[in-house]
C-alpha cells in the first residue's frame, strides 16, 4: 500500500492549535520525526564516545595520555603508581617524573597521600590544558631539554621515574642524560621503556621528537646499564613483581629499576 506524502502546509491546520499533534495520530507523519530523533541520538553518542577518553565521563579513560604517538609508556606509569608505592614505600615521598605529558603523571601523584609530585616536560606544551599550565607557573613542572643537565641539585628527589623520553635519545645523549637522572635521585631510578615492535611517534611528528623512537631490547638496556655503572635494584624488582602479581598487573612497557649513584 502506497504512502501519502505529507503536505507541510496542512501540518498545523490538521492538528488544531497544538503543533506536531498530527505526529501522534499518523504513522506516516511520525516516521520523519522518528528518523531525525534517531540520527540526533546517534550523533550525540558518537560525540560522547569520542570525548570520553578525555575524561568527560570519568572512569578509567580519564587517564589517557595526551602524548601524540601510537603508544604511551607515560600512561603505563599512571597505571603502575599503586604498584610502585608498594615496591618503594617511603621512597615515593618525593617523586620526579620525566617525560612527555608529565602533567598527567604529576597530577595523579599529587592525589596520593604523603607524596610530592614533580615533573620535567622534555617537549613544548603549547597545547597543554589549564591544569598543566598552572603546574608550570607554580614551578612544579618544568619544561627542559633532558639532553642537558637537569636544573636540580644531587639527590633532590627520593625517586625518579622516566617514560617515553629515553627511547628518542641516541646513545650519545643517553650517556649524559641517564647518569644525570640517577644523580638527582637518592633512592632509585625507574625507567619505563617501549618494547621492540611498539610504534611510537609518526613521521609527521618527528619535528617534535627530533628522531624516530628506538625500541631497544631488555638485553640491550642491561648491557648499557653495566657500561654506565648503573646497577639494577634487586630489592625493588622483587617487591614490584610481587605487588604486580597480587594486583594481576602486567606492564605493557619494559620496566627497569636502578639504584641511584652513591
Amino acid at each position: 500500500m502506497s504512502r501519502r506524502q505529507v503536505n507541510p502546509s496542512r501540518r498545523f491546520v490538521d492538528s488544531g492549535s497544538i503543533p506536531f499533534a498530527g505526529a501522534l495520530h499518523s504513522k506516516s507523519r511520525s516516521s520523519p520525526l522518528l528518523s531525525i530523533g534517531l540520527v540526533l541520538l546517534g550523533a550525540f553518542l558518537l560525540v560522547a564516545y569520542s570525548y570520553s577518553g578525555a575524561g568527560l565521563f570519568g572512569g578509567e579513560k580519564e587517564a589517557f595520555s595526551k602524548f601524540e604517538g601510537d603508544f604511551s609508556c607515560t600512561l603505563e606509569v599512571q597505571r603502575a603508581i599503586p604498584i610502585l608505592k608498594k615496591a618503594y614505600g617511603d621512597s615515593m615521598r618525593k617523586v620526579l617524573h620525566v617525560g612527555p605529558d608529565t602533567c598527567s603523571v604529576v597530577s595523579k601523584l599529587l592525589k596520593e597521600e604523603e607524596t610530592e609530585g614533580w615533573g620535567v616536560e622534555p617537549y613544548d606544551i603549547e597545547d597543554a590544558d589549564g591544569n598543566c599550565k598552572s603546574l608550570v607557573r607554580k614551578g612544579i613542572v618544568r619544561v627542559a631539554d633532558i639532553k642537558f643537565p637537569l636544573p636540580y641539585r644531587p639527590k633532590s628527589f627520593s625517586l625518579v621515574i622516566v617514560s617515553d623520553a629515553l627511547d628518542y635519545l641516541s646513545p650519545k645523549y643517553l650517556n649524559k642524560t641517564l647518569p644525570d637522572l640517577a644523580r638527582v635521585s637518592s633512592d632509585g631510578l625507574v625507567i619505563f621503556a617501549g618494547l621492540p615492535g611498539q610504534q611510537k611517534a609518526k613521521v609527521a611528528e618527528l619535528s617534535k621528537f627530533g628522531r624516530p623512537a628506538k625500541m631497544r631490547s631488555s638485553s640491550w638496556w642491561i648491557r648499557y646499564f653495566v657500561q654506565t655503572s648503573l646497577e639494577e635494584n634487586e630489592a625493588a624488582i622483587k617487591k614490584f613483581d610481587q605487588a604486580a602479581a597480587k594486583k594481576s598487573y602486567k606492564p605493557a612497557c619494559q620496566v627497569f629499576h636502578l639504584n641511584s649513584y652513591h
